[in-house]
Parts: structure tokens; sequence; C-alpha cells
């Protein structure tokens, strides 16, 4: 049954958050997503409901083509096929399939029928020819004989070929997210597939996942249903990486050891076609828990370096039949540095002992085995004082463990290993761990792997994504970025979410879903879950915890009107994908908020205080019922566990044994009690007359929502009156009866308030006859009609990095990333491999037009995303200036460390603020320019303030813009 709300007012209900709907449910749809069937039957190979000429049947009537593949296949391809054949009935809705058609599977390195059909000219390979991982598929007539018309789909290699058989198969209808995400498989009773072929390869080489920090959430699943991570559970995750077309990973191995768990690991990993490595402090193939259960000695190569060659060569041993890409280098026991200080001579002595053993196990040159060599953490300390490995060793760099990149190769540097890129979704570590839920941006991961690939990094791609559910969209984007870099433009990315969600949900609900999965991304990504707490968001200033809470409650809104209107089928996938994040963010969020309110009013003594803490009570118990919904209701409780993660009551860089309730305040409420007034920007409350209230000033510009709060600090109601005593000033209600507390708004009509600065005033009446004044300063401003520009508000301009008023490009494009941003969208020049800038005149930067009101001193505070200082140059820059003053350069200085506060404040902040003190001799328009000198770095937010900006976590609302044409 429909919900009776119209899409309209779902768009409204959307827009009033993210500014996205566009008054229609039709699907937008990029080339270069892999859609389920589209309707539109263009170009080659394209699956569609309608035959076109020349098109090839690949259900038609319920029945489905069969596939033919040689017996000696690959068993990792025979196993694809055998997936394939599942997915086709399972869309077709019948098991029966039509022998008289045929799909052609093969590798064109080992199958004989391909190469009959390449020499005899039938199959053109040349697009895939020698290439890592190719693909192609391409319906061809009489391809052998006895068969007029196949799809034939051929690997360049056995990878290759498996890619080419999963691709259809995401195409017809079955999302990788099947089986992980209960996402249906839609029946359709016809499909074709249109004449022509279709080609396709990797920009990446590796491309693959990290399960880490599995405790308690993976590590309770997989122990429930499998009783261990053995081949059982591997199988269902190396499926999924291989329809993602990954290729590699690094598997559990805190307390697991991937090889030594179950011996058929190993076996598993040849039979799927999956790379099996090892993480950045596992060398050659061994697990860290290993060395606990088998190791002889201390894990010191000072001391102790012919038993850890032992137990390397070990590693080497056991993984020598299996395609590897094996780890050399040694970390400290347990994820930490080796040594105090650096220990280059010790660890290249290491590395070089390493290759000799790999060179004995495998009986070649060890240049002919892939290796890895991680420069994390400590280890890149090494690499930047001069360390280096043979250059058949793959440089994997890393980010900071919060997204941020730390090191990237110099443009066109030459290495014969190449050099790759370690990422994350998920930490345990500080500032603080954050592993409950998706808190990852699209968006930035864009930005930063866009930047990764220009600069050559781009031979590994691995993402740490902890219990791999809840990361499942994120997880999709880094594998897609991974094989084709430039799959979605940065003009193209928004419609990323839209494009994802129409893979799961199917078309018709897709635009609201995607907005759904990009609103709470967002407000996780400002501030991650396990960083927040009762004083994060502002109570006074700026209306914060209001808009915070409202946008959380607005979210929730949509994501009930969307389930009620999607089809049942897809609750369960929608539930995990959508719906739940959504719930469990905003319980978390309302929760804290209404921890702050209690603590407030308590002070204040309202009587509404302790309906707070039973708010709180009640939240916190809201976030156990969730928890147990996930674990029980979704999908009949299949996924239980998933959702244990502790998330409530950090008070340090680890996560709590368990949830902890905020602090709570309960007081005595007597029978009688006083009317107090309560205002914006103030903790302290009025009444009785003994001082003014003051609202924040209202100006004609921005004419903010204005308003102040009557309490009660008694149990028996009180009545009250209010007035207001200046024209044009009117009040929502003007009498009541006060239980607890009431909002009384207040309204200006500009019309009659005299130009200039001006006092309003309103008298607020008890039964007693006290009498409680407020103040409500207002400003009336006329500009002259040449002026354009942002206007301050109660002494603050606020600018979304987006809204500038003027670029200049020279040799660069200034470009907006689309939602990157606390609160709007970013802006960065491009292309990345554009050398530096140098200041001049016409040099490339961005230009804001502010009012302002009068002579005198100011701030300018610049809000980026924290990068880091990828060329090891000491810190990314840009300059700033107003009007034609001198430039000011700002240096991006964090560097990651448990004991740089700078950077432990901006990753927590997930932004960097720079300032630059400035003073203009008159009042009137200016001009705030933001000058390019580095690559990278990526603009968030403008302000200018006097000096008395207020306290709060995401600054004001941007200010109002007058424009000399508009008036």
């Amino acid at each position: 049954m429909k919900h009776p709300l119209s899409t309209i007012f779902k768009c409204l209900l959307l827009s009033a958050f993210l500014n996205a709907c566009s008054g229609s449910e039709e699907v937008s749809q990029s080339d270069a997503m892999p859609f389920t069937v589209v309707e539109v039957c263009e170009g080659a190979v394209v699956v569609c409901e309608n035959a076109a000429i020349g098109s090839f049947e690949l259900i038609v009537d319920g029945v489905a083509t069969s596939i033919r593949v040689e017996d000696d296949a690959e068993p990792a391809i025979l196993q694809a096929v055998k997936s394939f054949e599942n997915d086709l009935v399972a869309v077709s809705g019948t098991p029966n399939l039509d022998k008289g058609r045929v799909i052609i599977v093969g590798n064109v390195q080992t199958s004989e029928l391909l190469q009959t059909m390449i020499s005899e000219g039938k199959l053109d390979i040349s697009s895939i020819d020698g290439v890592w991982e190719g693909y192609t598929q391409a319906v061809v007539d009489e391809p052998v004989e006895g068969v007029s018309q196949a799809l034939v789909i051929a690997g360049s290699d056995m990878r290759g070929t498996i890619y080419g058989i999963y691709d259809l198969s995401e195409r017809m209808g079955v999302s990788p997210w099947h089986w992980w995400a209960d996402v249906p498989i839609r029946e359709k009773e016809t499909l074709y597939l249109t004449a022509g072929q279709r080609s396709d390869q990797p920009d990446v080489k590796y491309r693959g996942i990290f399960l880490n920090d599995e405790n308690p959430a993976l590590y309770g699943w997989v122990n429930e249903n499998y009783g261990g991570f053995g081949d059982e559970f591997y199988a269902e995750v190396f499926e999924l990486i291989l329809r993602q077309k990954g290729n590699y990973i690094w598997p559990a191995m805190w307390g697991k050891a991937y090889y030594d768990d179950d011996p058929d690991n190993s076996a598993l990993a040849r039979n799927y076609g999956i790379v099996v490595g090892t993480s950045h402090h596992e060398p050659l193939g061994r697990a860290h828990v290993e060395w606990e259960r088998y190791g002889d000695g201390a894990w010191d190569y000072n001391i102790n370096e012919e038993n850890l060659k032992d137990f390397w060569r070990g590693g080497m041993e056991r993984m020598k039949d299996n395609e590897v890409l094996v780890t050399i280098g040694m970390r400290g026991d347990g994820d930490e540095a080796m040594t105090e200080g650096t220990a280059i001579s010790l660890l290249e002595n290491i590395v070089e002992d390493q290759r000799e053993i790999i060179t004995d196990v495998t009986g070649k040159p060890a240049e002919e085995t892939p290796q890895v060599w991680a420069l994390y953490k400590e280890v890149q300390d090494y690499y930047d004082q001069g360390m280096r490995v043979p250059e058949d060793v793959i440089l994997l760099f890393a980010d900071d463990n919060w997204g941020n990149i730390r090191r990237l190769p110099e443009l066109d540097a030459e290495r014969d290993g190449g050099y790759g890129i370690y990422y994350h979704f998920d930490y345990v570590g500080g500032p603080r761990n954050y592993k409950w839920l998706n808190t990852t941006q699209i968006e930035r991961v864009w930005e930063q792997m866009h930047l990764a690939s220009e600069y050559g990094a781009d031979e590994l791609w691995i993402v740490n994504v902890g219990d791999l559910k809840p990361m499942e969209f994120p997880i999709s984007f880094f594998l897609d970025m991974g094989w084709d870099n430039d799959f979605t433009s940065l003009e193209d990315l928004p419609n990323y979410y839209e494009s994802w969600s129409s893979n799961q949900f199917g078309p018709e609900h897709a635009a609201e879903i995607g907005a759904l999965i990009k609103g709470y991304t967002k407000l996780n990504a400002r501030r991650k879950p396990e960083l927040i707490s009762p004083d994060t968001f502002s109570l006074i200033n700026y209306n914060e915890a209001e808009r915070v809470w409202e946008e959380w409650v607005k979210l929730e809104q949509l994501a009930d009107i969307v389930r009620t209107d999607l089809d049942e089928r897809y609750h369960d996938a929608y539930d995990q994908l959508v719906w739940w994040p959504i719930k469990a963010s905003s319980n978390l969020n309302h929760l804290y908020i209404a921890a702050a309110k209690n603590k407030l009013y308590a002070k204040q003594g309202r009587a509404s205080a302790n309906d707070w803490a039973d708010k709180v009570e009640a939240l916190f118990a809201r976030d156990a019922e969730l928890t147990d919904y996930y674990h029980t209701e979704i999908a009949d409780g299949k996924w239980n566990h998933f959702a244990s993660q502790t998330h409530i009551g950090y008070t340090y860089w680890q996560q709590p044994d368990q949830n902890n309730m905020p602090e709570i305040t309960r007081i005595d409420v007597p029978i009688n009690g006083d009317l107090f007034v309560s205002i914006a920007s103030e903790v302290t409350a009025y009444s009785g007359g003994k001082a003014i209230a003051r609202t924040p000033r209202i100006d004609n510009v921005h004419d903010q929502a204005a308003s102040f709060t009557l309490f009660n600090t008694g149990k028996e109601p009180l009545p009250w009156k209010a007035n207001s005593l200046t024209e044009g000033v009117t009040l929502s209600k003007l009498s009541g009866t006060l239980d607890q507390e009431e909002l009384i708004n207040i309204t200006v009509n500009w019309k009659v308030v005299p130009v200039g600065a001006s006092i309003a005033e309103i008298e607020i009446v008890n039964d007693d006859n006290d009498t409680q004044v407020v103040e409500v300063p207002l400003l009336r401003l006329e500009y002259s009609n040449n002026l354009s520009g942002y206007v301050m508000n109660n002494g603050v301009i606020a600018i979304d990095a987006q809204n500038y008023s003027q670029a200049l490009n020279g040799n660069v494009t200034w470009k907006t990333i689309d939602n990157l941003s606390r609160t709007g969208s970013a802006v960065a020049a491009y292309p990345v491999s554009a050398k530096p800038s140098t200041l001049g005149k016409d040099s490339p930067h961005l230009v804001y037009d502010v009012i302002l009101p009068k002579a005198g001193d100011y701030r300018l505070a610049v809000s980026v995303a924290p990068s880091l200082d990828y060329w090891g140059k000491g810190g990314l820059t840009f300059a700033t200036s107003v009007n034609d003053q001198i430039a000011q350069t700002q240096t991006l200085k964090a560097v990651p460390s448990d004991t740089d506060v700078f950077w432990n404040e901006a990753v927590a902040n997930n932004a960097i603020t720079l300032t630059h003190d400035f003073s203009v001799n008159a009042a009137g328009q200016h001009r705030v320019k933001l000058w390019r000198i580095d690559p990278g770095v990526v603009f968030q937010r403008v302000e200018v303030n006097q000096g008395d900006i207020q306290e709060s976590y995401l600054g004001p609302l941007e200010s109002q813009k007058i424009s000399a044409t508009s008036r």
C-alpha cells in the first residue's frame, strides 16, 4: 500500500535537508555505471527487455540461455559459471535452461574453443590481448558448428573471464550484495542483449579489502554461523570481492590466522582466484597470532634472527602454490613500532633476508614474486629518512587512518613495482575508534583516490573495511573506482548515490534512497558518532543543537516514508543499508542533545529537566532496541552480532566495554515555581525584571528566526501575558497558562521599522504582575544599488566555499565537490597534476564579495579539508588576502601523531581552520581572496568576523547575499 504523502511532499521534505529533489521520480543514469536492466537499448551488448535487430536472447518466456564452458577450465572460472547459472535461474524464475541458445565462456589463454574462434576470425580480442584481467563480451553469429548465435564472454586471463561473467550478472539485475545485504533479485520474463562487442579492464592492478578490528561484530557472527574463519565463510567473502571486480584480500587477523585456522582456506583462494595477502605487520604470509602460537623467543630480529627466519620460511612454504602478493618488512609485535626511533639499517637487512627466503622457497629470483612494503605509521618515517627497498617491490603508501593520504610519489615517478594506497573506512586508535557505522563520504574517497591515481599510485588499492558490514556502500564505490578511475567524473559524482540505489532497489525510489545515504553519511562524517558528546553541539548559539536535531528528524521521516512505499521484499536490504543506519545515528545524536538539555535545564531549574532525563533514558533504551532489531528482525536474525559494536560513552580513544548512558541530573521540582524567560545565546534565564534579557540581533536581510522561551520552575501551571511595545514587532502568542515551557516566536514587519539600529521591547507579566522586559535589537539595512556581497549576521559573515563570487582559473579550473563539507560543498583546483602556483595578480584564486559594516579590524577564518602534506615538504599551502592587500601564505601543518594536537583536532573536526587578521579603512564592499599554491587543498568555508563569533561546532548558518543586479 502506498503512503498517502505525495511525491511532491517527499521532495519538499528532502530538499529541506539536501536540496536534492527534482520534482520527478525519473532516474538519471550515467553510462559508466553497471546499471541493471535499461529501458533505452542503445550501445553494444546492452541488457534490455525489448528485442532489437541482431540482439541475443538471454531470457525468453522465463527460460534462460545455457552456458558452455570447457571441463578443463580453471576451477575459479567453473565456480563463477556455477554462480552465474544460479543467477540466470533466479532472474528467469525457472530452473530450465534453453540448450539451443548458449553463452560461451573462456580464458583466451587456455580455452581451445576460443582460440579456434579467434583463428577463424570469429572473435576479435585485440581490445584485451595481453592486458591484465580484461574481458570482452561479444554477440557472435555462428561461433561454432550447430550454434546460430552466441554471447561470448572471453577473458584475457582467468580473472578477466570471471569479471566478464559477473559484469553481465550485475547488469541483468543481480546485485553483488544479493547475499551479503539480502538485495532481492528481480525476475524478468524476457531479456535481450543488443548486438556488438564491449570490453573492459581495470585501472588498478590489485584491488581489495582488509577485514580488521573484527571483534565483537564480525567475530561473533562468524563463530555463531561457521564456528570460525574457515573456507565456508571466506567463500562468501571471495565471491563478493569478485562480483565487485576486486581480486585481493587481507584476511581477518586479530587472533585469527587465515592459513592456520583452516587448511582448506589455501585451496579456496586458488579455487576462487583470489590473491590472499597479509596485513602491513604480518610479513611473508604469517599471521600475527601465529607467533604467539608457534614462535620461539622474542619478536626481535636483533636477538632472534634465526627463529624469525624459520618462522617466515614456513609462511612462504605454505603459500608457494598460490598466487600471492607477499608483504615484506617488519613492525613491532602487535601493530606497534619495531624499536624506539627509526631502525633503517636493521629493516634493510630484514628485507634482504626475507627476499632470500622468497628466492629459496619459490626457486626463482625474488623479483618474480610480487611483493609489497607497507609504509604505514612509523615505517613511512624510515622511507622519509632514506630507506629503500628493491625496485620491483610495490610501495604501499597509507592514509592517516582517517582518510587523508600521507604521502604520494612524485609526478611521473618511475618504479618497476609501482605504488599503492592503504585506505581506511574503520580504525582502532586515536583520537577515537570509529567502527560502528559508515561515516565515510564517497566525495572524500573520490578526491583522495583521484589524487593518488593522478600521482601514479595505481598498482594496489586496499581499504580497511572493519567488519565488512555496514560498509557496503563505500566498499562498492572504492572497488568501482579501483576498476575504473574515471568511471565517474567529479560532475557526475552526485549521481552515484542514485545509481547504486537503483542497482539495489530499482529505479522507482532510487533518487530518494540515494539522497538518504548521501544525507546520513554527510551528517556522520562531520563528526563521527564515537566522538559526539553532550557538549558537541551548542544549545545556545546559532540554534545549533536544534538544527542538528531537526536534520536527523527529517532524514528519519523520509526514511520511514520510503520504507512504507517500498515493496516489502526490499525491506531487509533497505533496513540494513539505509533505514537502520539512519535510525541508529539519529537516535545517538538525539541522545546526546537530550543529555545536554537535561544538564542545562537542571542548572536553570526548569520543571522540564526531569522530562529530559526521562528522554535520555528512553533514547538509551531505544539504542538497545535498535540493536536487537538488527540482530533478530532483519532477515530473520541472519545478521546477529553485526550491530554489537559499543558506541556510547567513550572517554578516551578506546571503545567502552559496554554502552554507557550519558550522565543525567534530576531535580526536586517544587509545587509552586516562578516564570522565567530564556533567550538564545545565553545560559542565564531571566525572571521578575531583575535584569533585562536581550535576544541576538535581527536584521531585514537575514530576517532571522527569533524567539524566546518561557519556562516554569514548579509543578503548578503559571498564567502569563506578553505584549510587544514596538510597532511592527508581533508575537506568536500573547497569553496562556504555562505547564512547563513554551516557545514564543517573534515576527518583524520591516516596512514599519526605522532604517538603522533600534531596540524593540517586549514585556512578559506573571500572575504577580512582575514584569520581565525582553529587548530585541533590530537592524534595518539599506544598501546602495551598486553593492553586492554577503552581509554580516550578528558579527559574522559565513560563506560555504561553493558560493564564490568569481573564480580566476589560470592554468587550472576551480571545481565544486558537491556535498564535501561539514555544511555545504567544497571547492578545489583541477587538475591536481598541475604544478604549484606562484602568487601573482593573475594566478588562480577564488573571490568572495563581502559587505563590511564599518572600518576597522576583522578576522578571516578559512576552513579546509584536513589534507596532509603528501609531498613531504612541510605542509600544503594556499594564501589568503583581502582587496589588494598582501597575501598571507597559510600552511596545513597537521602531522599524524597521537601527540600532535593540531592533527587530532583536524581529524576529529573533519576540518582545519586557519585565520588571517586584516583591517579595512571604510565600510562597504570588500573582496576576500583564496589563492591556489599547492594542489590538493580543498576549501570548505569562509568566515569573516569582528571577534565576537560564538562558540559552536558547525558555526553560524550561511549569510545572505545581496546583489546589485537584483535590487
